[in-house]
């Protein structure tokens, strides 16, 4: 039932892939934009690992670009940039390396496959996706309540117009692709929309339901900056090998209703109060969840889901039944900061439902993010000629 696309190696954890700058968590950037890859190897042994750069297509097969056409320099490099973990309960070496760098520059827009491997092993360990985008064109993305009377009180519906003055295109069912991803989730997305409406310079998306999304609900969090006492929704500390987090109990109601409470949209941020360094110096700590719910959800598994891994559903993600107390539980590994989670539920056909037990509500406040894929006739790959974002607001 489990299934997993790109965390392969448990002792890899905190895999992060974004710009310098604070406060951002998207992975989609203008290109030329520096982005810094940086990850965890729990076994700190100062392994050697490489990185792997790939060009792909709109819908992430591999390019028929060679790396030549594609970078200045080497695709592939050795990550140099490790540093072992200082006064942590739990031993670390931190890896990260920034790119573009002197030895690897992307010279092209489009999807890349960003790969990490055991130089010793010559196996992939994880990957991440990124989006380098030309601003090319102006897109307006606009989110508002369904229309559809069905969905009115569940779902959004997404519309957005791309403006394309200095590009022409000829044959947009053709050479104009788009994917439309919420809150940085590529498990949530949708593809493969023609436009609704053609005027000149310009292509219109206005479906009712081809574009609506669930709207899920604000997601759940705690914060671990401080490893001996207790912060947000920490209700009790133990310290065994290392430090224990017991988290406040979530209650499963079908009859949930919305209430606002502001999040980051799944992501995550490394902090610490007790180091200066958060990359080096923040602790690990064991974190436990409990899901307390008076029947088990029959033929189906429950796992804590979030950025922290990349939005997937692994073996160490799934929270185990307690009859005596009815309720599920869970423990997972977390560096030091702030998280956002939420539980989904898998089906026996691997469908993954991340509204089931948390509701669904169309006032919840989602972020949408539009890429649009070029490629004219007799072109070699897919720029991507812009992006839009647009968020919910529930005022409308």
């Amino acid at each position: 039932m489990l299934f997993s696309t790109s965390f392969f190696a448990q002792n890899i954890k905190t895999i992060q892939l974004r710009p310098l700058q604070e406060n951002s968590y998207s992975a989609i950037v203008p290109l030329g934009t520096v982005l810094e890859l940086s990850f965890d190897d729990l076994e700190n042994d100062n392994r050697d690992y490489q990185y792997r750069i790939e060009h792909m297509t709109h819908d992430w097969q591999k390019s028929r670009l060679l790396s030549s056409q594609y970078i200045d320099g080497f695709n592939e490099n050795t990550i140099i940039n490790v540093t072992n973990s200082f006064n942590t309960f739990k031993s670390y070496t931190h890896y990260s390396v920034k790119i573009p760098n002197i030895n690897t520059v992307i010279t092209k827009s489009g999807n890349y496959l960003l790969s990490v491997i055991n130089y010793d092993t010559d196996e992939v360990v994880f990957t991440r996706r990124f989006v380098l985008y030309e601003n090319m064109s102006t897109i307006a993305v606009n989110v508002s309540r369904s229309r559809n009377a069905s969905t009115l009180s569940t779902q959004q519906t997404v519309e957005f117009t791309v403006n394309h003055p200095n590009i022409r295109i000829n044959n947009p069912a053709q050479e104009v692709h788009v994917v439309l991803i919420k809150n940085e989730n590529w498990n949530e997305k949708i593809t493969g929309l023609q436009p609704t409406f053609f005027e000149p310079n310009q292509l219109k998306y206005t479906y009712t339901n081809k574009t609506n999304f669930y709207g899920g609900n604000e997601y759940l969090n705690f914060d671990s900056k401080q490893i001996r006492n207790k912060s947000i929704n920490v209700v009790r500390i133990e310290m065994l090998d290392i430090f224990h987090h017991y988290l406040y109990p979530f209650t499963y109601n079908e009859n949930r209703t919305y209430r606002y409470n502001p999040d980051i949209n799944g992501q995550f941020v490394v902090r610490t109060l007790e180091g200066n360094n958060p990359s080096t110096e923040a602790d690990y700590a064991m974190m436990h969840f409990t899901l307390f719910a008076d029947e088990l959800f029959k033929d189906k598994e429950v796992h804590i889901y979030g950025a922290f891994n990349n939005f997937e559903i692994a073996e160490n993600t799934k929270m185990t039944y307690n009859f005596e107390t009815n309720s599920y539980k869970g423990a997972l590994l977390f560096k030091q900061g702030f998280y956002n989670y939420t539980y989904a539920t898998v089906d026996k056909f691997n469908k993954v439902d991340i509204n089931e037990i948390n509701g669904t509500f169309f006032e919840t406040e989602n972020e949408y993010t539009l890429i649009t894929y070029f490629k004219p006739f007799g072109g070699l790959y897919d720029r991507v000629i812009g992006i839009g974002t647009g968020f919910f607001n529930q005022d409308r």
